[in-house]
Order: C-alpha cells, then structure tokens, then sequence
C-alpha cells in the first residue's frame, strides 16, 4: 500500500500559487519551488508532475477562490453593491503577494510564448467575466440596474477597469482608492 504524503497537497498549491503570484513563471525556478515548499525533487515530482502542471493548479485555485469570492459577497451585499465593494476590496487585500491579477500577469507573461498556461489564464478570465454578467444581469432582474444595458458588455468594461486597477495599484504615484471609488459611483450611474 502507498504511503500517505507528509504533506497538505492544497496548502501546497497555495503556497506555489502566491511564489508564482508574486514572481511569474520565468521568475520562478524548480528550485524555488522546492525550497519553499519544502520538497524534495522527486516528492515534486511525484506531487505536481512538472512546474507547468503546479502552475496550471495554482490558476485554477486562484480563479475558483475569486469566483467563489465575488459570489460569496453578493450572497451577502447583493449583486450591485458586490460590484460596487470589488474594486476596493482586491486593492485592499494585504494578504496577497502582488495587487496585480494573477491570471492577467500570467497571460500577458505567456501568451506571446504561445504557451498553454497563458490559454488556461485566458479561460479563467473569460469565466470570471461571465460571473460578473451574471451579477449585473441579477441586479437588472432586481431592478438596481437598467434593462437597456448589455450585462456582457458591463461585465467585459467592469473587468478591464478592475485589471487596471489592480495594476495602477502597483503604482506609489496612483491614488487607486479614488479610482476604486470612481468605479463604484459609475456603478450607481447604470
């Protein structure tokens, strides 16, 4: 019988998810990666297979976890505040490595390579723009926003403002709180 792994296989994933987060996919060596998830080469090997197949898990938990976010805050908020409270909240999180999107520093990063891993970002993207049409479509059933706006065209100009955000918010000469708020109030324009 195989032996159990000494190790929590998603706090691996995690913890490989903010290295790759914060340094890139070129930034970020085996040997990173078996340092600072204390793996030995072949436990590596045997847990993930190769760097690319870690990376694809970490994109994956990444986008899952802020699916599952968004969700989660208009369970709570409603569709239209969620919409509203995203853009401070992800500049806000001082728990994450980078405030830049992961799945946008990946495809930018890759997608000139033509390496699957930036598809893969490409698709997590694209789902996350369809959970927020969702979100304005249900806040249109609700009446909080009007029925003569396109929510996929909403969905895809909300994304581009929150990568952008998320991005200025690298910048010391950017005041990314205004803009999250400037995003906000555009919301209660709709």
């Amino acid at each position: 019988m195989p032996r159990k792994p000494a190790y929590d296989r998603d706090a691996l994933i995690a913890k490989a998810r903010d290295i790759f987060w914060r340094q890139g996919w070129a930034g970020t060596s085996l040997k990173d990666l078996e340092r600072e998830l204390k793996l030995k080469p072949g436990s590596f090997y045997a847990a993930f297979g190769s760097k690319d197949a870690l990376y694809a898990l970490t994109l994956e938990s990444y986008a899952n976890e802020g699916v599952a976010r968004i969700k989660a805050l208009a369970e709570k908020l409603g569709p239209k505040e969620a919409l509203k409270a995203q853009p401070r909240l992800v500049i806000e999180a001082v728990e994450n490595p980078t405030k830049a999107c992961m799945l946008a520093k990946t495809f930018a990063e890759l997608q000139a390579k033509d390496h699957d891993l930036a598809d893969q970002a490409a698709r997590h993207m694209t789902e996350m723009k369809a959970c927020f049409a969702e979100l304005f479509r249900s806040a249109q059933e609700t009446g909080e926003i009007r029925a003569d706006h396109d929510p996929d065209r909403l969905a895809a100009r909300y994304q581009s403002d929150i990568l952008g955000l998320r991005l200025s918010a690298e910048r010391k000469d950017v005041d990314a709180l205004e803009i999250a708020a400037d995003i906000a109030s555009d919301i209660d324009r709709l």
